[in-house]
């Protein structure tokens, strides 16, 4: 019953992509990243402003998961600074590859219907996809770069 209602939730982002689209601003920090072992692509739009990130939002092709994945992403670090974009990123992380977070107090919100991922490893880079442009994107954000 609980599988039923993650899978209605991952193929919902999957279907009803939130934030999806081109963030046309100048000040907009864009990086395009492919799965190396699947070949999704994404590119994600983040707008920063000092330590916060104001507006993200992504376009790409790939499986459910991988764009599920994706406007998740987009929703948990939308309007967050980037110390707790780092906390919901590594949490994020151990549920996909240990299906579990170590920190029960990080709200992964829908991301946790991701949890059955963790036993399919051939799956691990779609459903963190997103995360790995993000840290691409924020490479050289000193205060991001130090949490990871």
């Amino acid at each position: 019953m609980l599988n039923d209602l993650y899978r209605k939730v991952v193929m919902d982002h999957a279907k009803y992509k939130r934030n999806y689209g081109k963030l046309e601003d100048e000040e907009v920090r864009k990086v395009h990243y492919k799965n190396p072992t699947c070949g999704d692509v994404i590119t994600l739009y983040l707008k920063l402003e000092g330590e916060a990130l104001t507006d993200v939002s992504f376009e790409g092709e790939g499986c459910s998961i991988s764009m599920a994945s994706s406007s998740m992403m987009t929703e948990l670090i939308q309007n967050k600074d980037m110390r707790t974009i780092s906390i919901i990123r590594g949490e994020f992380e151990k549920l996909i590859k240990e299906g579990k977070q170590s920190n029960d107090r990080v709200d992964l919100g829908d991301a946790l219907s991701l949890e059955g991922v963790h036993k399919l490893r051939a799956r691990h880079n779609c459903a963190l996809m997103a995360w790995q442009a993000l840290d691409k994107a924020l490479y050289d954000v000193e205060s991001y770069k130090r949490l990871i």
